[in-house]
C-alpha cells in the first residue's frame, strides 16, 4: 500500500460523497417547487442510504469481482475476504470499495432530476436499487472491472474503451435511464412554475463542482501528475462551459440567468469526465466551450422537440455531456473511434433495456406516480407529511 495515494483516496471518496449529499440534492431541491423540495432530498438521501448497503452486499462483486466478461460475480459479496490489510493495486481494498460507492451512490441519484414532483417513493425505491445491480454493475465491470468493454482477453474491441471517470458507466447510463423514466412517467400537471430557490441551486451547483475534483482526480488512483491534471482540466472545462452558456443565453433571451449559468458549469464537469485522464489544459477550453452550447440547445430540444418533461435536464446535460465526452477523446486522437462508438452503443442499448423492463416490472408492484391531489398538494405533504416551509408556492 501506498501511504500518499491511500491519503488522496480517502479525502477523493468523502469529495464524491459530497457531490450527492449535500450537492446533488441542493441543486435538484432549489429547481423544484416550494412544496416538493423535502421530497428530492428525501429521494437523494434514500438512495445514498441504499445504495450503500447493496454495494455491500452484491455491486462490488458484480462490478470488480473475479468474475468474466460480463460480470464479477458473487465472490466478493458482503466483502468476503477482505480485511484492511487486502490489497487493490497500491490501496486497501476496503478503501477502492468504498470510492466506488460514492460513484454507485450518485449515479441513480442523478436520475431523480428527470422524475420530481410526480412520482411515488416506493416505486423510486425500488427502482433505484435493482437498476444499481443490474444495470450500472455490469457496466461498471465491462470498463471498470476488466470486463466486455476494458481491452482484456475478451473485450469486444481490442483497444478497450477509454473512460476515465464515467462518461458511459455514470453520465450515459443515468441519462438515458433518466430519459426513459421521464417518457413512460409523463409529464408534470403543471411545468409552469420556475425553480423556487434559485441560490440553493447555485450553492449545490458549487458543492457539486469541487467534489468533481474528487470524482475525477480520484480515478487515478493515485496521487501522481494524472490526477493533478485530472483536476486542473475538470475545473478549465467548468468555467469554460459556465461562460459559454451563459453567453449563448444572453444572445439567444437577452439576459444571463443564475441558474443557467450554473447548469452549464454541471455540463462541462459531465463532459470533461471521461477525458480527465487525458487531455491538457487548452482540450479541456474545447471540450467545455463547446458543452456548454450544446448541452443548452438539448434541454430544448428534449422538452419541447420530443416533449418529454425530463424535468431538470438530466439526459441533455448529463447524458448527452457524458457522451459528447467520449467522442471527444477519440476526435482529439486519445481513443479508438471503434472502441469509442461501439462502447456507447452497447451500453446504451443495455441501458435502454434493463431500465424499461424494470420500470415495467417494478410497476406491476408498486405504482409508479402519485395520484393528481398529491401532486398539487406537493410531495413534501402528500408522501413524507412535512414541509420546508411555513408557506408554499
Amino acid at each position: 500500500m501506498n501511504a500518499a495515494d491511500t491519503a488522496w483516496i480517502i479525502v477523493a471518496t468523502a469529495l464524491v460523497l459530497f457531490m450527492t449529499l449535500p450537492g446533488l440534492a441542493l441543486f435538484y431541491g432549489g429547481l423544484v417547487r416550494a412544496r416538493n423540495v423535502l421530497s428530492v432530498f428525501m429521494q437523494c438521501f434514500s438512495i445514498a442510504a441504499l445504495m450503500s448497503v447493496l454495494w455491500l452486499a452484491f455491486g462490488y462483486s458484480i462490478a470488480f469481482g473475479e468474475g468474466n466478461a460480463f460480470w464479477g460475480g458473487l465472490n466478493k459479496a458482503f466483502l468476503a475476504g477482505i480485511t484492511a490489510e487486502t490489497n487493490r493495486d497500491n490501496l486497501p481494498e476496503v478503501l477502492f470499495f468504498a470510492f466506488q460507492m460514492t460513484f454507485a451512490i450518485i449515479t441513480p441519484a442523478l436520475i431523480v432530476g428527470a422524475y420530481v414532483e410526480r412520482i411515488s417513493y416506493g416505486f423510486i425505491m425500488t427502482f433505484s436499487g435493482l437498476w444499481m445491480l443490474i444495470c450500472y454493475a455490469p457496466v461498471a465491470h465491462w470498463i471498470w472491472g476488466g470486463g466486455l468493454l476494458a481491452g482484456a482477453e475478451w473485450s469486444l474491441f481490442e483497444a478497450g474503451v477509454n473512460d476515465f471517470a464515467g462518461g458511459i458507466v455514470v453520465h450515459q447510463t443515468a441519462g438515458l435511464a433518466a430519459l426513459i423514466l421521464a417518457a413512460v412517467l409523463g409529464p408534470r400537471q403543471d411545468k409552469s412554475k420556475p425553480p423556487h430557490n434559485p441560490g440553493m441551486v447555485m450553492i449545490g451547483a458549487a458543492m457539486l463542482w469541487v467534489g468533481w475534483f474528487g470524482f475525477n482526480g480520484g480515478s487515478q488512483l493515485a496521487a501522481d501528475g494524472t490526477a493533478a491534471m485530472a483536476i486542473t482540466v475538470t475545473h478549465l472545462s467548468a468555467a469554460a462551459a459556465s461562460l459559454t452558456w451563459a453567453l449563448w443565453e444572453r444572445i439567444r433571451f437577452g439576459k444571463s440567468s443564475l441558474v443557467g449559468m450554473v447548469t452549464g458549469t454541471i455540463a462541462g464537469l459531465a463532459s470533461i469526465t471521461p477525458a480527465s485522464g487525458s487531455i491538457g489544459p487548452v482540450e479541456a477550453l474545447i471540450i467545455g466551450g463547446i458543452a456548454g452550447i450544446m448541452c443548452q440547445e438539448l434541454c430544448g430540444a428534449i422538452k419541447h422537440g420530443l416533449n418529454i418533461d425530463d424535468t431538470l435536464d438530466v439526459f441533455a446535460v448529463h447524458g448527452v455531456g457524458g457522451m459528447f465526452g467520449i467522442v471527444m477523446l477519440a476526435l482529439l486522437g486519445h481513443a479508438d473511434w471503434t472502441a469509442q462508438l461501439g462502447g456507447l452503443a452497447v451500453v446504451g442499448a443495455w441501458t435502454a433495456l434493463t431500465t424499461t423492463v424494470l420500470i415495467y416490472a417494478v410497476k406491476l408492484a408498486f405504482p409508479i406516480r402519485v395520484d393528481q391531489e398529491a401532486e398539487h398538494t406537493g410531495l413534501d405533504l402528500a408522501s413524507h407529511g412535512e414541509r420546508a416551509y411555513d408557506i408554499t408556492s
